[in-house]
């Protein structure tokens, strides 16, 4: 089993954060360093390390992640002009803190996500 992370203090209201929404499936806050003017992240109630730790019993937990995410960017005023979901997985995958979670990135043009791919 993972490691409990900051995450998980940020769920139980131990640490501060900007939340902008919680239920019993997900909780979402601002990001503390934003990439952009709008930057989410939406995260499981439970602790799930990374993508390849997903389990059949956890889709429902993703699911909502992925609904909450769009219901976010209505509220946030992005949905129309468009906005990226991320997840990163692990560290080549750029994963910093092992407690899944969906980056909801917008308010600005965003351009192509991977412009060339490169074997170095």
């Amino acid at each position: 089993m993972a490691e409990e992370t900051i995450f998980s203090k940020i769920i139980r209201k131990e640490i501060p954060a900007d939340i902008v929404y919680q239920d019993d499936l997900v909780t979402a806050f601002r990001d503390i360093s934003p990439q952009a003017p709008h930057h989410l992240l939406v995260i499981p109630n439970i602790l799930i390390a990374t993508m390849n730790d997903v389990s059949e019993d956890d889709e429902r937990y993703l699911g909502r992640m992925m609904r909450v995410a769009a219901d976010l960017a209505k509220q946030e005023g992005i949905a129309e002009d468009g906005y990226r979901l991320i997840v990163n997985c692990n560290a080549h995958g750029g994963q910093e803190v092992y407690h899944i979670h969906l980056h909801l990135v917008g308010g600005k043009p965003l351009g192509p996500m991977l412009s060339k791919v490169n074997d170095s």
